[in-house]
Formats: C-alpha cells, structure tokens, sequence
C-alpha cells in the first residue's frame, strides 16, 4: 500500500524589508507635505527688502545703531556709532560714556513715535540692517548729523552729514582730542 506523504511547504521567509521601505516611504512623505506647508522664508527666499513698523511703545535702544522693534532687532545701515561703555573725554578732560550718549541721542530722535523701517539685507551677526524714519525724519542721516555716528565709507548723503557736523563740533566732534580713537582718523 502506497502511503501518500504529506510534504508541508516551509514557512515563507518574513518579509523584514517590505516593512521597513514601507515605513520609509511614510516617513519621507510625511516630511515633504510638512515642508510644503511652511513659510517660502524658511527657504531662504524670502524678500531681500521689507518693511518693518513699531508703534512708539514698542520700540527699545539698545545702543547707538542698535534698536529693538518688539521681537526683532534692527542695526542702522550706514553709520558706527561707539560702543556702550567706550570713554570719551570733554575738554576739560572729563571721560564719559560716549557710547551711551549714543543711545542717548538715538532715543531722543526715536521718542514718543512711530518708526517705520525699510530692511535691507543683514549685518555679520545677522541683524536686519535698516533705514529708519521716526516722525519724517530719517533717523540714520540725524544721528550722523547730530556728531554721534561716522557715516560709513561709500555713503555720500551721510558723508556730507558727518562733515557737517565736524564743521559744526556737534556731538563727538565737539572736542576731536576727546573722540574715540576711530574718530580722529577722520580729521
């Protein structure tokens, strides 16, 4: 008599792989409809140029060139003022903090108004670099204007600023010998 053997197939072999492209796969498509979803600026397209406005309450002086508009911060294009704590000295020798004088004379020009900026591009600390007007009145050109920052090299409109006021001995320039040192290379 013939037996008929029974033959069982083995086991088929699990399909690790299958599982984990599946996943994969998931996983990156998951990440790209996330992406499509965010802000183009996170890309880095974002517009070069913005408009940047603080209401008066707002608005902070951090230093010289530097001002806080709620969350964000905002470096003066095209001048250097001191920094805090840098000496200077009146003509009757004197020292005082020439950088707060400074931030002084930038919260006097800023002072109970709105501002409204116009950014263009970042300084090396990734600062929004702006041109501001507080009240009709362009807060980068008055300040050089005022002896309390050098206009930078380039600049005509804030050359012929700064040069008025050496003429005039307004601000730090009215008493050179006193000046930061990096001021009276410009005599």
């Amino acid at each position: 008599m013939l037996t008929r053997r029974r033959i069982f197939r083995p086991a088929p072999a699990p399909r690790r792989w299958r599982g984990i492209a599946m996943g994969s796969i998931m996983a990156l498509s998951a990440l790209v409809l996330t992406g499509l979803g965010l802000p183009a600026n996170l890309f880095g397209s974002a517009p070069r140029e913005q408009d940047w406005n603080a209401a008066a309450a707002q608005i902070r002086v951090v230093d010289g060139d530097t001002l806080r508009l709620g969350e964000r911060t905002l470096r003066l294009a095209g001048l250097v003022s001191p920094v805090r704590g840098q000496t200077c000295s009146t003509a009757s020798g004197v020292g005082f903090d020439c950088g707060g004088g400074a931030a002084e004379a930038l919260a006097q020009l800023v002072q109970n108004r709105d501002l409204s900026c116009r950014v263009q591009g970042r300084d090396p600390f990734g600062r929004a670099l702006g041109i501001c007007q507080a009240g009709g009145v362009e807060a980068n050109t008055a300040l050089v204007a005022a002896g309390w920052a050098l206009a930078e090299a380039g600049n005509t409109a804030m050359q012929a600023a700064e040069q008025g006021a050496r003429d005039a001995r307004r601000g730090l320039w009215s008493f050179p010998e006193g000046a930061p040192a990096s001021w009276r290379g410009r005599f």
